[in-house]
C-alpha cells in the first residue's frame, strides 16, 4: 500500500511541477513553494493523512487549471472584443 501512495505522491508532484511552468509569478517561484510544501510533509507516515494531502494537491491542480483557462479566456476576449466604454 505504501508503494502505491508513493507513486501517487510522485505523480502529483510531477503534475504540479508541469503546471507550474505557466504560473503568473514565474516557474522558479512556484517550484520553490512546491518543494517547500512537499518537504514540510515528508515525514507523514499515516496513509489516511497522505490521502488527505493528495486530495488537497489534486484540488490545487484543479485551481491552477481554472486559473490558466481564465487567463486564456481573458486574452481571447481582449483580442476579439473592444472595450469601448
Amino acid at each position: 500500500m505504501a508503494n502505491s501512495l508513493r507513486g501517487e505522491v510522485l505523480n502529483l508532484y510531477k503534475n504540479l511541477l508541469y503546471l507550474g511552468r505557466e504560473y503568473p509569478k514565474g516557474a522558479d517561484y512556484f517550484r520553490s513553494r512546491l518543494k517547500a510544501a512537499f518537504l514540510k510533509n515528508k515525514d507523514v507516515k499515516d496513509p489516511e493523512k497522505i490521502k488527505e494531502l493528495i486530495a488537497r494537491g489534486e484540488f490545487v491542480i484543479k485551481e491552477l487549471e481554472a486559473l490558466y483557462y481564465l487567463r486564456k479566456y481573458r486574452a481571447m476576449k481582449r483580442r476579439y472584443y473592444d472595450d469601448d466604454k
